[in-house]
């Protein structure tokens, strides 16, 4: 088994439309979809408000590699042009964490570290993780709930639940 949790972001174009694409995409691995929060751009990069959202998918045939890949396969459909880091983009699709068979999976490899960096310090990532999976955990940092309350109260400002933009 091979269970990861993916963070879907959009802030260029048909915004819902590139998510809705990406979980598309993912139909036949879905096991959860998060509401869709717009937030605020992070970065430092003048930029327009994102839509994000949370996707908890399994297959058992992929390993923390192939979700990337899997990824990275649907960001290019959306057109995603990598010029400015953390910049606008179409689609971006994030693994933050993979469990495999023997439990979480690791990477220190820099082209996928896992759990995924700064998660612990991402409202964006974080609220929406919990409406799916209130119990989950990010390995090696601990309760999602906890990292979440210990985040200082501006962390979420600025985030607005968009019920009406369900995948």
């Amino acid at each position: 088994m091979s269970r990861a949790v993916l963070s879907l972001g959009s802030n260029l174009g048909d915004r819902f439309g590139f998510l809705r694409g990406a979980v598309d995409g993912l139909r036949d691995v879905l096991v959860a979809a998060s509401p869709v929060y717009e937030t605020p751009p992070w970065g430092g990069v003048e930029q327009e408000d994102f839509l994000n959202a949370i996707l908890v998918v399994d297959d058992p045939a992929r390993d923390h590699w192939a979700w990337l890949r899997r990824g990275q396969e649907l960001e290019n459909a959306a057109g995603r042009v990598r010029e400015i880091r953390w910049g606008p983009r179409t689609l971006d699709v994030d693994v933050v964490t993979v469990d495999g068979p023997d439990g979480p999976v690791t990477s220190t490899d820099p082209e996928l570290l896992l759990p995924h960096p700064g998660t612990a310090e991402r409202a964006t990532v974080l609220v929406p993780w919990l409406d799916i999976d209130p119990g989950a955990v990010l390995p090696g940092r601990g309760s999602v709930r906890a990292l979440l309350a210990a985040l200082p109260p501006d962390e979420a400002a600025g985030m607005r639940r968009r019920d009406e933009l369900a995948l």
